[in-house]
């Protein structure tokens, strides 16, 4: 494993590699989801510093990019990462928030990556088309700004809503995935449903 690789190496297991880089004044969390079988990959938000992020892309093998939503923050490495030939998917309902994009992603559809599969799963609320990307069979979750260690992401954006925040937690995430599941989100450290799912009414009952 070369050096770059041995740096930016968070999780695996068989068959897979998570690698994970911060980038920009927000300290983005920008993820790499690699196929060791096949030696494919994709990577999840294209934040910032592009000229890292193409480093990556062409180190591990990046096939192409997806959105967890169209925050700015969450979006500045595109124009970037499509200039060099990568192709990038999003929601219908966050694409009008990108400078550009390839793609649009869907609810409940799967990327092929080499071997892995990974399953999109819709999540409004922080924006009306967040999404998150579970692999399968394995524990790992990708919950973008929707969950993070402590609470859902912040609603007070255009387009947020805290209601359908909660909502999409709880039915999306919360009764679906079993207390062993990491969840990496868009921001800061990695949490598992176990540690949050028992907090969900009392971030109901605090309204954020």
């Amino acid at each position: 494993m070369r050096k770059l690789e041995l740096m930016t190496l968070h999780w695996h297991a068989t068959g897979i590699e998570v690698h994970k880089v911060v980038v920009g004044p927000y300290e983005n969390n920008v993820f790499t989801i690699r196929c060791t079988e096949t030696g494919e990959a994709i990577l999840i938000d294209a934040a910032n510093e592009h000229e890292q992020l193409l480093e990556i892309c062409q180190n591990l093998g990046v096939r192409t990019v997806v959105e967890t939503h169209g925050h700015f923050d969450h979006i500045q490495a595109i124009p970037a990462i499509r200039d060099a030939g990568y192709e990038v998917g999003v929601t219908l309902e966050d694409a009008g928030m990108l400078p550009s994009y390839d793609y649009l992603l869907e609810d409940d559809s799967v990327i092929e990556v080499g071997r892995l599969r990974i399953r999109t799963i819709l999540n409004p609320g922080h924006t009306p088309g967040s999404m998150s990307f579970h692999v399968e069979n394995t524990p790992l979750l990708f919950s973008g700004d929707t969950l993070f260690p402590g609470g859902p992401g912040a609603t007070g954006f255009e387009g947020g809503d805290f209601e359908t925040i909660i909502r999409s937690i709880e039915d999306r995430m919360f009764s679906k995935f079993s207390s062993e599941t990491i969840v990496l989100p868009g921001h800061g450290g990695d949490t598992t449903i176990g540690n949050e799912s028992p907090s969900l009414q009392e971030w109901v009952d605090r309204g954020w």
